[in-house]
């Protein structure tokens, strides 16, 4: 259990669940380490920097923004947050003209997103906090002394009081199945919707479309987006940076298969989806296995899961609702039952001292 001083604490998980937590339990004066398989923080929201050729040989370097939309806020807890996030400049409102045809956007639904790229928001929760890049946590180990990370079959060498998981649930499941096996099975049988997402280069198409992002209603693309028209992308002359994302079913039936023939096929729906071919100069796709938790789960009975007798907790989108908010909604619920715990146990320590030091005192009786 946690105790009233400050207390070292492992976050895996370096998306805005973790980035949230790992903010929420520094701001309370813990020592917060976090460590990612990836370069650094974001998850799902991130962009990619592309390099690439243009036909005169020219060099040239592309930004897509190819993980979550955009930041939609309907609870009250992160409407604040994110108004607190544009008043100081780490967001920036979206306001995308909707192509016609589209699924409809849901009402009151503002989109906002983070600058100058995605991951910006999870840099700035982060803010100096110390990480391990590159290290995917593959087993956990508990003593009387604390828990260490493992990843690859090197364990770090620090000793945590407690752990939080802020990874996708068949990624969790592993991790928890030594010491909280309700809590893997769970996870385990936790479905997560993929996604193939298109990203490319092309001429602009002319003439304009009049259009910034696309519901397509049928077919195998979701959402369809000119990541040069977001609020603060540098848009280019002559250029259109499309982004795709694939349905999840499609995704799902075909996640298995080479990305030169998904790239293909989904090159195929997005000009069928505008009417006209694409003239492209440069063009990927990249698989999410883990996008979103299916719309019948977007709500768990618990927000986030806490052992505070083993200091082990979990948090993530899976639990807490769809999207950055319901990441964001469960990692807030993990931090407060954490530093709960703390108070508690401090308010117990302050107890028990002034038991102590009254049944110590000159005059009184010891039992």
């Amino acid at each position: 259990m946690l105790s009233n001083h400050p207390q070292k604490i492992a976050v895996v998980g370096a998306g805005i669940a973790g980035c949230a937590c790992a903010h929420a339990l520094t701001l309370a004066g813990h020592a917060v380490h976090l460590f990612d398989k990836s370069r650094g923080p974001g998850g799902r929201l991130a962009t990619r920097r592309v390099d690439w050729v243009d036909q005169s040989g020219r060099a040239c370097m592309t930004r897509f923004d190819h993980g979550a939309v955009g930041i939609t806020a309907h609870a009250g807890a992160f409407k604040t947050f994110v108004d607190q996030a544009l008043h100081a400049g780490w967001l920036a409102e979206w306001a995308p003209v909707l192509a016609a045809g589209s699924l409809s956007l849901e009402e009151g639904d503002r989109f906002s997103v983070p600058v100058p790229d995605m991951p910006a928001l999870c840099r700035r929760l982060l803010d100096g906090t110390p990480a391990t890049w590159t290290f995917a946590v593959d087993s956990l180990h508990k003593s009387a002394l604390g828990w260490q990370v493992q990843a690859a079959g090197k364990r770090h060498d620090t000793l945590f009081d407690a752990v939080v998981l802020a990874v996708p649930p068949a990624q969790a499941a592993p991790l928890l199945s030594p010491y909280r096996r309700d809590w893997a099975r769970h996870a385990a049988v936790t479905p997560m919707q993929p996604c193939w997402t298109l990203m490319g280069i092309a001429d602009a198409p002319e003439p304009a479309l009049g259009w910034d992002l696309a519901r397509p209603p049928t077919g195998p693309l979701s959402w369809v987006l000119r990541n040069d028209a977001r609020a603060g992308r540098e848009p280019v002359p002559g250029q259109a940076h499309w982004v795709a994302h694939a349905r999840a079913g499609w995704s799902r039936r075909h996640l298995e298969q080479p990305a030169a023939w998904v790239q293909q096929q989904l090159q195929s729906a997005l000009a069928d989806w505008l009417g006209r071919p694409v003239a492209w100069h440069h063009c990927m796709v990249h698989r999410w296995r883990y996008a979103l938790p299916q719309a019948q789960r977007l709500v768990s009975a618990e927000p986030s899961w806490w052992d505070a007798a083993q200091g082990l907790g979990v948090c993530g989108d899976f639990l807490g609702g769809t999207g950055i908010e319901g990441a964001w909604l469960s990692a807030q619920s993990l931090s407060a039952a954490l530093l709960q715990c703390a108070s508690e146990a401090a308010n117990t320590t302050t107890a028990f001292a002034a038991h102590e030091a009254a049944s110590q005192a000159p005059g009184r009786l010891c039992h």
